[in-house]
């Protein structure tokens, strides 16, 4: 039986780049840029990312705002820290981390999916609103909501110098009756062209929480948040789906 190591962000983070490249996030990250711009009552200066994995949002974000980053897996505050070397990185759980400052904008991406009970998410949201000053403004990017779920695999394929991946990515629900859905990568990594080309084997099974819109306006009205949804664009050409803003009233 396979655990729910999110070995990507942990083990195998070399191979990251080659599965989320941050070129893909730009046609997103505009779409989170106009929402924050709008939502935050006066000057929006400062911005926390949440979750901020590898700092590929923050690569689009970074002549806008001051961004302060952070995440859970210090493999992946390394790869961000690379990326973003004059930047303050902070190590916590978006369920529980406080830092003694509060920002114009929060960011939560798609760390989110992983909180996988009503519970989780109202926590990540209380800690979006205990860094946001009176006025300010958070967008919150869940993957999907519970009424567009389809399950479905993905053929993944990249290349970056000598390092190739080919993969598959499948969601699946075991169990309909719960907000939890598994996300499994079967993924084949081969670094180097010639004769002496090794390769690596990774299955990887992320599971994540999957709820519904109805769900997320209530949680969001429950720790004082004034929500609304917007349509972020998706790789696929054309395809948006929900996310939200939600401001935090002066």
């Amino acid at each position: 039986m396979v655990k729910d190591d999110m070995l990507l962000y942990s083990a195998h983070t070399r191979w990251y780049h080659l599965l989320d490249p941050k070129e893909h996030h730009a046609d997103e990250v505009a779409a989170y840029r106009a929402a924050l711009l709008r939502g935050v009552d006066g000057e929006a200066k400062t911005l926390l990312e949440l979750g901020s994995g590898a700092g590929h949002n923050a690569w689009h974000l970074r002549d806008t705002f001051d961004i302060t980053l952070s995440d859970l897996s210090p493999e992946m505050l390394a790869l961000s820290k690379a990326l973003h070397p004059e930047r303050p990185h902070h190590q916590g759980d978006l369920r529980t981390l406080r830092l003694d400052e509060t920002f114009d904008a929060v960011l939560v991406h798609d760390a989110i999916q992983y909180m996988c009970s009503e519970a989780d998410l109202r926590a990540a949201m209380e800690t979006a609103w205990e860094h946001l000053r009176p006025g300010g403004a958070a967008v919150f990017a869940p993957d999907v909501l519970k009424a567009d779920f389809e399950a479905g695999s993905t053929l993944l394929e990249a290349d970056d110098g000598s390092a190739h991946l080919r993969g598959v990515e499948w969601c699946w629900d075991p169990n309909p009756d719960d907000d939890t859905i598994n996300v499994e990568y079967s993924l084949l990594i081969r670094d180097g062209d010639g004769d002496d080309a090794t390769f690596t084997q990774i299955h990887d099974r992320h599971r994540e929480g999957l709820f519904s819109e109805e769900t997320w306006r209530r949680l969001l009205a429950e720790v004082g948040f004034v929500g609304e949804s917007f349509d972020r664009p998706l790789d696929e050409v054309g395809e948006v789906n929900q996310v939200f803003l939600a401001r935090r009233p002066r």
